[in-house]
């Protein structure tokens, strides 16, 4: 029997270790110091020069994304795919915003640029580009249309830390990138989040919305001066400029982040090449393999029959089964977000059937557990499963 896991070993004993020193060590618990060291070094390995947000869920890190944008942009669309996770949606939703779901491509499970341009409209506000599984899902059109027309691109990368496109790794091409440290992610900090931007006025608002809308949050002098000259009546030490959330992390989840970073881009290789492994090795014939490789960071293997091999899905479920193979249907976020129930009671007139590559993944899409430990002989004995059903 296979016995493969989603995922195994992603917290280890280095990182119980550090934790345990850390707490005998100080007396300060909260967000503070090493949320700041773990926030600039996220910085440094993003690729420099970024304001950096850790928060405690990369849920937490689409919400507040999107109150900011509402707070900057008032009402209007967000573009978004209907592959993903469900707080890519609803974050939109909760903030006030009118999701507009563009279909995906099959090559990289992310959304399609050419219905990106046909849904683009004077009311669109940002385009949310989710790089999924660890696949690269930006082009340079994506980009170019986002730029020229002064529309924000975010990208939600919580699925694909280390991938990468142009040489540079995703997540530092869009005005806003958000990224979850979930324990069975690339890294982890047991739950926790992380919101990167080189707007600086955009990094001031989601500081403090973070922390319940808190002026003194904002980490800007000159500014808490400013604010708080308008409002000699309210106590500047409490005084909440915009709506917020307590979604603050904590300075253990901090030293966790900060242990992990060390060895997250030598575990990224290791992904890489169970991925080429599994790929290379999976029967094209009778499977999907015509992913974009390219800059993958593998989070898991997605295992898609074509549909012209009858009865497969069926047979590759049942192997999983048997093979005690931990797998999850639809790929991320359980497929098409337009079939969801808080999505159709909200907009009815969405037609799930409308984005039938979301269609087709909802309907034959699995994924399975990918990780740096994962044994060599496990991957090709997976594989030898699945070719021969």
């Amino acid at each position: 029997m296979l016995n493969i896991p989603l995922m195994q070993n992603n917290i280890d004993k280095d990182d119980v270790n550090i934790l345990v020193d850390f707490l005998k060590s100080s007396d300060r618990f909260t967000n503070g110091p090493k949320v700041r060291e773990f926030e600039e070094a996220w910085s440094k390995w993003l690729g420099g020069g970024y304001y950096c947000v850790f928060v405690n869920s990369g849920s937490s890190a689409n919400y507040i994304t999107m109150t900011a944008l509402k707070e900057r942009y008032g009402d209007g669309e967000i573009i978004v795919p209907p592959i993903g996770w469900t707080s890519d949606i609803a974050s939109v939703i909760t903030a006030g915003f009118k999701p507009v779901f563009a279909d995906v491509n099959l090559h990289n499970l992310a959304i399609n640029v050419n219905e990106i341009e046909s849904k683009i409209t004077d009311n669109t506000r940002a385009v949310l580009l989710t790089h999924v599984l660890g696949y690269n899902g930006l082009s340079d059109k994506i980009i170019d249309i986002c730029k020229n027309k002064n529309i924000t691109l975010i990208e939600d990368a919580c699925e694909s830390h280390g991938a990468v496109f142009r040489g540079k790794k995703c997540g530092s091409f869009g005005d806003i990138s958000n990224f979850s440290f979930y324990y069975a992610h690339h890294m982890s900090t047991i739950e926790g989040g992380m919101i990167c931007t080189k707007d600086k006025e955009m990094y001031r608002l989601m500081r403090m919305i973070r922390s319940h809308g808190m002026l003194r949050e904002c980490d800007d002098e000159s500014y808490m001066a400013e604010i708080a000259k308008k409002y000699p009546e309210v106590h500047p030490e409490f005084l909440f400029t915009v709506p917020g959330f307590n979604m603050r992390s904590t300075e253990l989840n901090a030293v966790i982040g900060l242990n992990q970073l060390k060895r997250l881009d030598a575990n990224v290789e290791k992904r890489r090449k169970n991925y080429d492994l599994f790929i290379n090795k999976l029967d094209g014939s009778k499977y999907y393999t015509e992913f974009a490789h390219e800059g993958n960071s593998n989070y898991a293997f997605v295992v898609m029959p074509h549909a012209s091999v009858t009865g497969l899905y069926d047979r590759m479920i049942q192997g999983f089964r048997d093979e005690n193979v931990e797998f999850r249907r639809g790929t991320a976020g359980g497929g098409n977000m337009a079939r969801q129930p808080y999505i159709r009671k909200r907009y009815p007139h969405i037609n799930p059937a409308d984005y039938p590559n979301a269609e087709y993944i909802h309907e034959n899409g699995v994924y399975i557990g990918n990780y740096p430990d994962l044994p060599k002989e496990k991957i090709e004995g997976l594989c030898e499963m699945l070719n021969s059903l």
